[in-house]
């Protein structure tokens, strides 16, 4: 994805885990704080978020003749831009299929 990673994410997925079976997590090997699932999720897709912008607003000023964007950066940013957004959506779509997987769980 961006800048956490989805390294990050499954550790994450892990301590939510462990917490739901009683298990107390472990702290993180480098002594961060341990942050919840929902932050972890809205940094992604504020990255996400940003990267669009910065690609539309380079885009634009490269289509009004900004001479300091060329359109290698324009594509790049583009590039950069699409891959979040897809990795955003592949994990929204595990998310959702993890979701169905526990909901379909017999009782």
């Amino acid at each position: 994805m961006n800048d956490i990673g989805i390294n990050q994410v499954l550790a994450q997925i892990r301590t939510m885990n462990a917490a739901a079976a009683g298990r107390v997590p472990a702290a993180p090997a480098n002594g961060a704080p341990l942050e919840n699932f929902s932050a972890t999720l809205g940094k992604a897709i504020d990255g996400v978020a940003t990267a669009q912008n910065k690609a539309a607003d380079l885009a634009t000023r490269f289509e009004l003749g900004d001479q300091s964007v060329d359109l290698a950066q324009v594509m790049v940013a583009g590039a950069r831009a699409q891959v979040n957004f897809r990795g955003a959506v592949e994990v929204r779509n595990r998310l959702v299929s993890a979701y169905q997987d526990i909901m379909n769980m017999p009782i």
